[in-house]
């Protein structure tokens, strides 16, 4: 039986905008354990809103933002993922520091953790409706960030979060991740629904793309490398 490397990162990213520390496995299951500076363990304490247990995932998510919160635990819930997640950032100014450093910080997690794309699926698309919301995602696990994002949001917030910042942060997880991403939302009334089907039809691409193919050493490219 061919055996599977772990695919976990944690990062622990400080600015003098935000305080990021950040725990992923990308096939869901126990998270790496985080130190805190002390050396304490720091997985601990729990967001009752973000958070799921259960025996196949961990998800714990906290960015002081509530609706980036519910879209983080649903691309985390879909994606398979496995996520402990703090942002304590400079909320008192806006809400654009805590969003974008959140998702570079996710989005170099998710690179780190992924390690290779050898043996792996690389492309992933999927369509999630949500009542009469409905979104496309489609990603390359290129090596080449690049995004367009188009989720036709309307209102200036939702909860406590710009509206604006959405597209910018999934562009941010793009830049970070080292990823082709496109997510259109296609219809929809309710912007609420319109960016959570768009958050979990990329959950869905990403599931598909990093899905190990059993083509073990094999890069999947014409070129034989990715970059």
């Amino acid at each position: 039986m061919m055996s599977q490397s772990s695919r976990k990162a944690i990062i622990n990213r400080d600015t003098n905008e935000t305080k990021i520390r950040l725990a992923l496995n990308l096939d869901g299951g126990e998270l790496p354990q985080l130190e805190n500076a002390e050396g304490a363990t720091v997985n601990g304490e729990q967001n009752t809103h973000a958070t799921q247990n259960s025996k196949s995932q961990q998800i714990d998510v906290d960015t002081g933002i509530g609706f980036l919160d519910h879209m983080l635990h649903a691309l985390a819930k879909h994606a398979g993922w496995s996520l402990y997640l703090r942002t304590r950032g400079d909320l008192h100014i806006d809400d654009h520091h805590s969003a974008e450093d959140t998702f570079i910080a996710l989005g170099t997690a998710f690179k780190s953790a992924l390690g290779t794309t050898a043996g792996l699926a690389r492309f992933g698309f999927a369509f999630a409706p949500l009542d009469e919301a409905l979104s496309r995602a489609v990603i390359d696990l290129s090596n080449r960030p690049y995004s367009v994002i188009n989720l036709g949001l309307r209102r200036e917030k939702l909860g406590d979060l710009s509206t604006e910042m959405l597209p910018h942060c999934l562009q941010s997880f793009a830049q970070g991740a080292g990823v082709t991403l496109h997510v259109d939302c296609e219809r929809g009334d309710n912007d609420h629904h319109r960016a959570e089907s768009a958050f979990k039809a990329l959950a869905v691409a990403v599931r598909m793309a990093t899905q190990r193919t059993g083509r073990q050493g094999e890069v999947p490219s014409t070129k034989g490398v990715l970059f």
